[in-house]
């Protein structure tokens, strides 16, 4: 459908440019004289906002459509970039990189765009369509990292990050495919009710705290695992690759849960999710660090990456239906952000007093290991006022 290549190609553009972010982290606290976690900063603030507007956004879109959301906040990205090209203040940075770009990311991301083909699709094809859009967020990692490197390498910051504001600008175009996103019939419900009903949920709190263990391992390894890799003394084109591959082998993972979602239990298959995630770490740092552990653990990560996007917000949509998923997936992704947020800021604050990143990633493997455990109990089935539906 026409909808869903119009809300691919705005994750592949809005997430491509976001996961660019790490390989800045080395120029730029160089070129200005700053240490890590002034950077470190800057994407924790914009992971954070990131998180608390997208349930604004995610029930705006609901309530007036997606298109004028998404365009909205295209152009919000695009000013962020530019203004980050030519930062010359930590201030700068923040507000640049951190706020305009963290609420530009509320409205072309996951919970607007993958909210918008929900309701596009038969309950059938939900969990495949939203696999797709997940995977299309990965593609744009893949894409767009290697790119932004080899600008990076021939060009500078300040120009990669210009270029990126104009690619970013086709978002807006592509908006315009989401007026067709209606909202399915079903039972009537306002928003406050299907807060309230959620509220109650202990399921839905179980699938909010879980998804913290998520934002915490993408937002430190996106960010530091460029900057990590170059203190072992590999060359920067293998953070770059490291994280093209991650965001390459997502694809498939992010098809595979999908897929896998309309016929397993998501709440089970996010559990092996976050194991997995919890023993692949904990492998790689016990290993040395080599150009091949290095791509082997991208990889590996890669399967698991955002695999988890599909299934906890299918889950969203399966327990409380698809008229209220954007605000009520973007309460679940706040947490998310949150844990981006202490991810980042952990990652930059402790090597900087340390020099090293290795209690960071022992805290992610805990957080993997009990994300498993908390996913488990979820209540997956569909809540009673849908149960009783016609």
């Amino acid at each position: 459908m026409f909808i869903i290549f119009c809300g691919s190609l705005i994750v592949l553009i809005s997430f491509g440019i976001r996961s660019s972010f790490g390989l800045m982290l080395d120029p730029i606290s160089a070129e200005l004289g700053w240490g890590r976690e002034i950077f470190a900063i800057s994407m924790a603030i914009q992971n954070l906002l990131w998180g608390v507007m997208q349930p604004f956004a995610g029930g705006i879109a609901d309530r007036y459509g997606a298109a004028r959301v998404i365009s909205g906040s295209a152009i919000l990205y695009i000013a962020g970039l530019v203004v980050m090209a030519h930062t010359i203040t930590p201030t700068m940075m923040h507000i640049s990189a951190g706020v305009l770009i963290g609420t530009a990311l509320s409205g072309t991301a996951f919970g607007v765009v993958l909210a918008a083909i929900a309701r596009a699709v038969p309950e059938e094809q939900r969990s495949l369509a939203l696999g797709i859009g997940t995977a299309s967020g990965s593609c744009g990692q893949f894409l767009v990292v290697p790119a932004g490197q080899a600008l990076l390498s021939d060009y500078g910051w300040q120009i990669t990050l210009l270029a990126f504001a104009v690619l970013a600008a086709l978002m807006i175009p592509a908006s315009i495919a989401t007026r067709g996103a209606a909202v399915q019939s079903g039972p009537p419900q306002r928003a406050m009710e299907a807060l309230s009903e959620a509220g109650r949920h202990g399921s839905y709190w179980l699938l909010t705290a879980g998804f913290f263990v998520c934002g915490f391992h993408v937002a430190f390894i996106a960010t530091h695992l460029p900057a990590f890799i170059g203190d072992k003394g590999l060359p920067p084109s293998a953070g770059a690759w490291s994280i093209a591959l991650i965001g390459l082998f997502n694809v498939v993972g992010s098809l595979a849960a999908g897929w896998l979602g309309g016929t397993h239990s998501k709440k089970y298959l996010l559990s092996w999710i976050y194991l997995a995630r919890a023993i692949t770490i904990a492998v790689f740092v016990l290993m040395p660090v080599t150009l091949t552990s290095v791509y082997i653990f991208a990889a590996v990560m890669g399967l698991l990456w955002l695999s988890t996007v599909p299934l906890t917000s299918g889950l969203v949509g399966q327990m409380f239906g698809p008229r209220y998923m954007g605000m009520l997936f973007g309460i679940v992704f706040l947490s998310h952000q949150l844990g981006s947020f202490l991810g980042v800021w952990l990652g930059g604050r402790l090597f900087d007093q340390t020099g090293s990143y290795d209690v960071v990633w022992w805290i992610g493997i805990a957080l993997g290991v009990a994300s498993a455990i908390v996913h488990w109990p979820i209540d997956e089935r569909p809540v009673a006022r849908l149960a009783v539906a016609p």
